[in-house]
């Protein structure tokens, strides 16, 4: 038998899960203070499903569930090899919610402001950052389209970010009809478009140049990647992409989410338009947001509008527009940082003898109601060790029955 889990996913010593356990409350009880509501979802989908919700390169990633059973075997005999799975893992929290809507809205409040803290699943090569089993921790709003939304799913993410002392960050913020209206201006076709956002989302990491010889690999004009040179070379501010988008309303709108998202920080952290944001999912419809973080690299969070996914399951047009903040990249940091949870009640450890269990447990009662976690232990025969085991586990302090009254904390001995 092996011991260890499945490569890409993880176990949680005590003391990690305790920090897991706190960042995800932190960021619950930001949520619901807001006026969002949680709820909860199967970890498994329907393959048609999962299929069909234009999930980009996430659809490459799925786990597959096999059929079962008679179905199973049919499928093989036919040598149906594509469908040999009708159910699979989400790989991440979106579309469960907007079949779950689809489901139940008729008993649910609209605007439906929705949290979702669940695990997702995806097959990546395992490396540092990537796991296969995560935790997203996401807030939606459902059946508006109003921009106050997206000021609304700002405003309440950066305060939970605010809380969990990550250090100084800046929301990015984009508009794909923005994008796409000022693509189009220089020359893109329609039928490019997605070949060279792909492209122009590598930017930061290829640079122009390599931009300038992916785009003419891909046979676009020389006139054209020109233009897109120039564009770079100017910096892609606001006021370019407004002169040229051929979206004034919009463009507009996205000036003034930017402004009063602003405003409402307060100076705490930046939100700034970035015309080279281009987030991978294909169901994304206008504003898409990035978090980053200015003290460590990589993305903290992201997500943007999908006004086009609830409506593959009700045949309507619902608008939806969710923010989600990158738990697991947070966990990383703060634990590499050695993170201290603030106003961590202490904990005492009350060694007794196989005798004086009820007394022992009385004792825990009434450390319990002082304010502090306390737990029985036997009294063991070498106590040094013991001692120092504890302290390791995260005990601040011991107490021996029938010794002492009080506790004993670590920091005296």
């Amino acid at each position: 038998m092996k011991i260890n889990p499945v490569k890409g996913t993880a176990d949680y010593l005590p003391s990690q899960t305790l920090l897991r356990d706190y960042l995800q409350n932190i960021i619950l009880e930001t949520y619901r203070a807001a006026g969002f509501e949680r709820i909860l979802t199967p970890a498994i989908e329907d393959m048609e499903n999962l299929e069909k919700s234009e999930g980009g390169d996430n659809l490459n990633l799925m786990f597959k569930i096999l059929k079962r059973g008679d179905k199973l075997d049919a499928a093989l005999e036919k040598q149906d090899y594509q469908n040999l799975a009708d159910l699979g893992l989400r790989y991440d929290l979106t579309l469960p919610l907007s079949r779950f809507y689809a489901a139940n809205r008729a008993k649910l409040s609209l605007p439906f402001k929705c949290i979702q803290i669940d695990k997702s699943y995806r097959a990546e090569r395992p490396q540092k950052g990537r796991m296969r089993e995560f935790v997203q921790c996401d807030i939606d709003i459902l059946g508006s389209e109003s921009p106050l939304c997206e000021l609304e799913l700002i405003h309440t993410t950066a305060a939970a970010l605010l809380k969990l002392d990550i250090g100084s960050f800046t929301i990015k913020i984009n508009d794909r009809r923005v994008l796409k209206g000022v693509l189009r201006q220089v020359g893109i076709a329609d039928e490019q478009m997605d070949s060279v956002c792909i492209t122009l989302d590598k930017w930061d990491k290829i640079g122009t140049d390599g931009v300038l010889e992916e785009l003419a690999g891909k046979n676009i004009a020389e006139e054209v990647c020109a233009k897109i040179k120039e564009l770079l070379d100017g910096g892609c501010t606001l006021e370019q992409a407004e002169a040229m988008c051929g979206e004034a309303e919009i463009a507009a709108q996205l000036r003034k989410i930017i402004a009063d998202a602003n405003e409402l920080a307060n100076g705490q952290y930046d939100v700034v338009f970035d015309m080279l944001l281009i987030r991978g999912q294909g169901y994304y419809t206008g504003t898409v947001f990035e978090i980053q973080s200015n003290k460590f690299r990589g993305a903290i969070g992201g997500g943007g509008r999908y006004d086009g996914l609830v409506g593959k399951f009700t045949g309507e047009n619902v608008p939806a527009v969710g923010f989600s903040i990158g738990f697991e990249r947070i966990f990383q940091i703060l634990e590499e940082q050695g993170f201290a949870i603030p106003g961590r009640r202490k904990r005492v450890a009350v060694l007794c003898d196989e005798a004086q269990g009820a007394q022992a447990v009385r004792k825990t009662d009434e450390l319990r109601e002082q304010g502090m976690e306390a737990s029985v232990f036997l009294r063991p025969k070498k106590m040094g060790k013991f001692l120092n085991k504890l302290q390791e586990q995260g005990f601040d302090a011991f107490l021996v029955l029938g010794e002492s009254d009080e506790p004993k904390w670590f920091e005296e001995r």
